[in-house]
């Protein structure tokens, strides 16, 4: 456990430092040659994705987040669902993120989380679950929970992302309309603890309220703001992006009709599927019986 004794304090991040060069490790590493050679863009939002989730997890924002202030604590959520997801995804290129889903269990997972309810109901169990009393008391007292509890925040930003985003393989894809409609829901639905802080009288995380006050506000202030920043931010980034994606299609004739276009990580993945399937229902062979003497 890290001892909090001033908001500017630096902590010692073992498992971030561990993980982040780890992740950009690999990533050089299975970009290296060929078809999975990412393009300037996409290594540019790997890299930037990267940094983002540096700044969510380190020093100040990550102590502060852990320790001092809800309102850090929301903003760092903010960057692990709503910004470094996105940002990893678009930078990785297709044939890798289609053999990272390859594997049958992880396939099937990610047939059921594209759909938008089953996204819907992830991303809010994981959000509401993670801003308990318990879990953010728990957080504030074990550098391994911390991580633990950032890691399911991140793979939830995923799935936050998941039905929206062409370059996984073998998905269908939502229409316009449907994409921002979902995001919309996903802007609401996930966000209900919000209204309680606003509204709330008195300080309901008490990791927050033994420390004194950070940057000359009360805890309840603190927490209000967070109520604020949570609910607005969200709303303004899921609806800016559900405009943009009914605005693009408005304007381009046909938009609605016509599908994504197919790609051959998509073929590919419902070939395995199939065969997959074939492999489950194929009757097995009785036994044969060796001819009688």
């Amino acid at each position: 456990m890290n001892a909090a004794t001033h908001p500017l304090d630096w902590h010692f991040h073992i498992f971030s430092m561990l993980a982040i060069p780890t992740l950009l490790l690999g990533y050089l590493t299975v970009t290296r040659e060929g078809d999975r050679r990412p393009s300037r863009r996409q290594f540019a939002l790997f890299m930037t994705g990267l940094v983002v989730l540096l700044g969510a997890v380190f020093w100040p924002l990550g102590d502060l987040a852990a320790h001092w202030s809800l309102l850090a604590l929301v903003l760092q959520r903010l960057l692990l669902t709503l910004a470094v997801p996105p940002l990893l995804a678009a930078g990785t290129p297709r044939p890798v993120l289609a053999q990272l889903t390859r594997p049958a269990p992880i396939d099937a997972v990610l047939r059921v989380i594209v759909r938008p309810a089953p996204a819907v109901a992830v991303v809010t169990v994981v959000a509401v679950g993670t801003l308990t009393t318990g879990a953010v008391t728990l957080a504030s007292q074990s550098d391994l929970a911390r991580a633990c509890i950032e890691i399911v925040v991140l793979l939830s930003g995923f799935v936050l992302w998941a039905p929206v985003l062409s370059e996984l393989p073998g998905t269908t894809r939502l229409s316009a309309v449907g994409r921002g409609g979902y995001l919309i829901v996903q802007s609401i639905v996930p966000s209900f603890l919000s209204v309680i802080w606003i509204f709330a009288r008195r300080p309901l995380y008490s990791s927050y309220t033994h420390h004194g006050t950070f940057a000359g506000m009360s805890p309840v202030l603190d927490q209000q703001l967070a109520g604020f920043l949570a609910k607005l931010s969200t709303i303004a980034v899921l609806w800016t992006v559900a405009f943009t994606i009914m605005t693009r299609a408005s304007v381009t004739t046909g938009a609605e009709d016509d599908p994504e276009p197919l790609h051959w990580t998509d073929v590919e993945r419902e070939i395995e599927r199939a065969d997959r399937r074939d492999r489950r229902v194929q009757p097995q062979e009785p036994p044969s019986i060796p001819p009688a003497d």
